[in-house]
């Protein structure tokens, strides 16, 4: 297949890359700038552009088979201080690209949701795709909002689409600009030897997916052809404390954060229900989080060190 990936310069989406070009699949992918950690992979095409703009968009959409979305302009804490920003970045921009794929007769497409704020204040453990989805913040609403677009694409005009709602994706290549993911965030601190906060007293508790392991699922789906809604996560649960418990572990450095009070957006606690998906693609999470953890250790030191 001829797959253009969004964001595939991306940390989720450069890993994306990688398991189609594994798996002999061509790749274009449509980002903003290269990749910030390598040069581009050989082998992909590279067109550069902004997701808003329609002309360039239209023409990264020529003779591919399927479309990865897998662009966000926001995180769920800059969404809340914007929330017409991402209405307009994210909802409004992928009712564009809908429309581009519906005239360019590209019918296949695979979004990139969020298993973590969909669902609200979750009533279930683990937290399944039929729960409800309550989202408390811009970010969860405008992503029900486009979900809600993409299968009305589906219901109207045909559109095949699959939506992937990953926990928090973690591992090699996760910036270090603190307003998303905390295992990244709080490894390159230790590393830099940077003070660090922890929002809340490290109670809440999240599902940590290897990046790797949500690139394989994305592979899966798009190899098999299924169209649904799929939970994408680690299949357990670890809180804020235990993951700088083992992040002073694995780097064998004291891991001491500022204390800061809980944020409201901050749910106590979602760990997803991730059966679908495996029974649908054979799919499983196969790193353990004490490797990935080590794994992205190591690189965050390499990377370190190559800063001087």
């Amino acid at each position: 297949m001829k797959i253009l990936v969004l964001g595939g310069s991306g940390f989720i989406g450069s890993h994306v890359v990688d398991a189609l070009l594994a798996a002999g699949h061509a790749v274009r992918v449509y980002d903003r700038a290269p990749e910030r950690f390598r040069p581009t992979p050989a082998g992909v095409e590279f067109m550069q552009g902004e997701f808003g703009d329609t002309a360039s968009l239209a023409e990264a959409l020529a003779d591919v088979d399927m479309v990865f979305h897998l662009v966000s302009t926001t995180v769920p804490s800059t969404a809340n201080l914007d929330p017409i920003a991402d209405v307009q970045g994210n909802l409004i921009n992928t009712i564009r690209l809908m429309e581009l794929m519906r005239a360019q007769g590209v019918e296949r497409l695979l979004y990139l949701s969020s298993g973590g704020t969909v669902y609200g204040v979750p009533s279930a453990d683990p937290v399944p795709e039929t729960h409800p989805r309550n989202p408390v913040t811009s970010y969860g609403i405008v992503k029900v909002a486009i979900e809600n677009y993409i299968r009305a694409e589906q219901h109207l005009h045909g559109l095949k689409p699959v939506i992937l709602r990953p926990s928090n994706p973690y591992g090699p290549r996760q910036g270090h600009g603190g307003v998303q993911g905390v295992i990244g965030t709080f490894l390159w601190r230790v590393a830099r030897g940077e003070s660090m906060q922890l929002w809340g007293d490290g109670s809440i508790v999240r599902d940590f997916i290897h990046v790797r392991d949500l690139a394989a699922l994305c592979l899966a789906c798009a190899e098999q052809g299924i169209t649904g809604t799929f939970n994408a996560g680690a299949d357990e649960g670890r809180s804020i404390r235990q993951v700088l418990d083992e992040i002073a572990e694995v780097s064998g450095q004291s891991v001491d954060p500022e204390m800061k009070p809980g944020r409201a957006f901050d749910v106590p606690r979602v760990v997803l229900d991730v059966s679908a998906a495996k029974a649908a693609t054979g799919w499983t999470p196969g790193i353990s989080f004490r490797d990935g953890l080590a794994q992205t250790w190591d690189w965050v030191l390499a990377q370190k060190e190559a800063e001087g």
